[in-house]
């Protein structure tokens, strides 16, 4: 743009003999607006065209968004973000993930650690290989194989990955929060591999990261006895876990997310792997995690490593490595086909039946120093804001039908092996005979929620209290699940283990038989369940950004108070004192359920 001077342009009157001072003054004051104004066009023209020239050529800029979170036509060139044409450098690998259609970039099958095969089979997951180029990261990785699954396809011992879905707008000055979920499978599967984040971010108006991720399970993940341990490491598949958190505190910058701010949430197996994290090596604080969610947390019986001989040699001997000189070297000769024949549930020592949960972290005095109800006893925890809860029937999908009681003792002595002929007398004082439900036998519904109550729900309460006693009350927040499915309800299983799923992550995020309702007359329950988790992500309290007119949920505190969930209702509500009273009864038997 040339120059030019804007008083040259502006005519003088002629000279004339001062008679007024007055008059003068304003021709000046009119004549100085006139420059300031000209000045201010100036500048404007000049800035313009200086930020016209490089947006064109690819500069910065604010990448505006219209109202359904789609880049406008104006923007839709920008580069604004750090994620340059979906591409990520780890350092180690470089990925290219695929933005999708709604303002979402995702990247699935990063590798987090190398694979766990041949020597690294049963050891602590190690960093990955470098790679040159760009790897795609437009599909899933294999997933770990669990109890009965066939080799080939989608399973696979060569399966630690990692996935990522982020706002295409993120860069690193974001600092987004970041959800971390563990998926579920009991420890013997991992059963929700493809599990979507795309709804909640979506919901959460691009305001979070989602990240999902495999880890070794069953037979590959929990191999336990004292060879394993001199010569290899026990739980490996919480090992796995753990190298994602770090992996996450390194790397989830470069894709927006703050690594302060990340918020562990599982379901299940997953629920009790958070609650496991938080209790690791003493609960010694990493700094991997601000928060936890915790849906029906899953808490089996966890015995020490060398209680667990028997299943070890009882791999030994079906593969035919019992009399090896180097007996751990002999099984990680074996290809992955000879061990997944074999990966499979099995009767816990002593007992006839098999256990519906066979392979399951153990007390390894090392990650684990004691049971993990004894840390939480002890205040030996991280201590950060907690959401737990769990659904109203949580054993019914487990339970045996049993038509006696001493079929219904027989069924919880299959599933917690150590318990005394003092614990089932207690045990049948504290679940007596209660009334029929559809299509199961008389002594189903007092196995369904002995079962339930000591592997889901006491877990939670029983947790939630120790924390309030060794921290505070008022940064951990609990429900109560009680959306009811038609099908369930009719089927004598009232509100089973995980219902709520569809409702956190949407029905078409997940697959599930649940979902089909949350499609129909469950899916008002949706945007709420929704946005009181994506709340205590973004703030570490389901309230701030809890869904329009819901009530505020209140915290545990002295009185441990809960959210209930119920298609329109929420209400809160004091835990009953008959199921205090059953959770504390099961925390005395501690010793014996190994928990």
């Amino acid at each position: 743009m040339a120059s030019f001077s804007l008083v040259s342009t502006v005519s003088l009157p002629p000279e004339q003999p001062p008679v007024d001072s007055k008059p003068k003054r304003k021709r000046w004051i009119l004549i100085l607006s006139i420059v300031g104004a000209g000045i201010v066009v100036i500048l404007a023209l000049t800035l313009g065209l200086y930020f016209g020239l490089k947006k064109s050529s690819g500069g910065g800029g604010s990448n505006q968004e219209s109202q359904d979170g789609t880049s406008t036509d104006s923007t839709k060139n920008e580069t604004n973000h750090a994620i340059e044409d979906n591409v990520v450098d780890l350092g180690y690998s470089k990925y290219r993930g695929r933005e999708l259609g709604n303002g979402i970039t995702v990247f699935l099958g990063m590798r987090f650690a190398k694979a766990p095969i041949d020597d690294l089979r049963w050891r602590a997951p190690v960093a990955p290989e470098s790679t040159e180029g760009i790897q795609s990261a437009e599909d899933y990785g294999k997933v770990c194989p669990g109890v009965k699954q066939g080799l080939g396809g989608q399973y696979h011992e060569d399966c630690l990955f990692v996935n990522v879905w982020t706002p295409a707008t993120s860069n690193p000055d974001k600092k987004l929060p970041v959800m971390v979920y563990f998926q579920s499978g009991g420890y013997i599967l991992d059963s929700a591999p493809y599990t979507n984040g795309t709804q909640l971010i979506e919901t959460s108006d691009n305001n979070m990261i989602f990240v999902t991720f495999n880890y070794r399970v069953g037979l590959f993940g929990f191999l336990a006895g004292k060879d394993v341990k001199e010569d290899g490491d026990l739980n490996v598949g919480l090992l796995d876990q753990r190298l994602v958190l770090k992996w996450i505190q390194e790397h989830i910058s470069k894709f927006g997310g703050d690594p302060d701010h990340v918020v562990i949430h599982g379901q299940s197996a997953g629920a009790g792997s958070v609650a496991l994290h938080l209790v690791a090596y003493g609960g010694k604080d990493e700094s991997l995690f601000a928060g936890v969610i915790s849906e029906s947390t899953f808490m089996p019986g966890q015995p020490k490593f060398d209680d667990l001989e028997y299943q070890y040699e009882d791999i030994l001997t079906k593969v035919d490595c019992l009399d090896a000189k180097d007996r751990m070297a002999c099984l990680r000769g074996k290809s992955s086909e000879d061990l997944q024949q074999f990966n499979r549930q099995g009767p816990f020592a002593d007992r006839t039946y098999p256990a519906t949960f066979y392979w399951a972290p153990c007390t390894d005095g090392d990650m684990f120093p004691d049971y993990p109800s004894k840390l939480y006893e002890r205040g030996d925890f991280v201590k950060v804001p907690l959401l737990f809860g769990a659904c109203t029937n949580e054993g019914s999908n487990y339970a045996v039908n049993a038509g006696s009681s001493a079929q219904f003792i027989r069924f919880m002595l299959n599933e917690y092996p150590y318990l005394t002929d003092n614990d089932t007398e207690t045990i049948l004082d504290l679940y007596p005979r209660e009334p029929s439900l559809p299509k199961h036998d008389i002594w189903f519904p007092s196995a369904s929620r002995a079962y339930g109550e000591v592997t889901f729900i006491c877990p939670v309460n029983n947790i939630l209290n120790a924390v309030a006693e060794n921290y505070n009350s008022t940064d951990i927040w609990s429900y109560r699940y009680n959306v009811q499915i038609k099908d369930f309800v009719e089927e004598g299983r009232g509100v089973p283990h995980v219902a709520n799923a569809p409702a956190v992550f949407g029905p078409d995020m997940l697959a599930s038989r649940s979902r089909a309702s949350y499609y129909t007359y469950n899916a008002p329950m949706v945007p709420i369940i929704m946005n009181y988790w994506i709340s205590f992500v973004r703030a570490l309290d389901p309230n701030k950004y809890r869904y329009e007119d819901t009530p505020r949920w209140e915290n545990w505190g002295d009185d441990q108070r809960r959210l209930v969930f119920e298609l329109g209702n929420l209400t809160m509500e004091s835990v009953d004192r008959g199921e205090l009273e059953r959770c504390e009864a099961w925390w005395d038997m501690g010793n014996s359920t190994k928990q």
